[in-house]
């Protein structure tokens, strides 16, 4: 990673960037509001929604919490121009350490069927497929 990159918890007017990082990474979906996400999350644990910054320019997020059971990673995403440079692994890391400062004693994530890049990624983190199922149940519409 470049020594110039510096990983802090998110601020309010980075809102923008934000938004449009995970939607150049493909991480937005119809049903999901990003500006809704970062709201709420902004209201529980906003220390653990992390950005990565290079000089002026906001390059990878994580958005990390702690329900007390288990501790959770999302919208884990870097600049596909700043990809391959240990990013995404310096913010998994950071959100581990901050987990397990917290007590934590293990992280659950979840990865799309068929995206087979960010299953990759996970595996070479050590992250293994548990034998379970994903279930949801939408609460409010966004």
């Amino acid at each position: 990673m470049a020594s110039t990159v510096e990983i802090r918890p998110f601020r309010a007017a980075e809102t923008d960037e934000v938004v449009a990082l995970w939607t150049e990474c493909g991480l937005v979906r119809p049903w999901n509001d990003p500006r809704k996400d970062i709201a709420r999350k902004a209201s529980v644990q906003p220390e653990l929604f992390l950005v990565a910054v290079e000089g002026d320019r906001l390059v990878g997020t994580a958005m990390a919490g702690y329900d007390g059971h288990r501790g959770w990673l999302y919208y884990v995403a870097v600049k596909p121009d700043a990809s391959g440079r240990g990013i995404g692994r310096a913010l998994v890391f950071d959100a581990e350490a901050k987990l397990l400062a917290l007590g934590c004693p293990k992280i659950n994530i979840l990865v799309r069927d068929g995206n087979v890049a960010a299953a990759e990624f996970w595996s070479r983190l050590g992250y293994t497929a548990d034998a379970s199922a994903s279930l949801g149940r939408r609460l409010v519409d966004d």
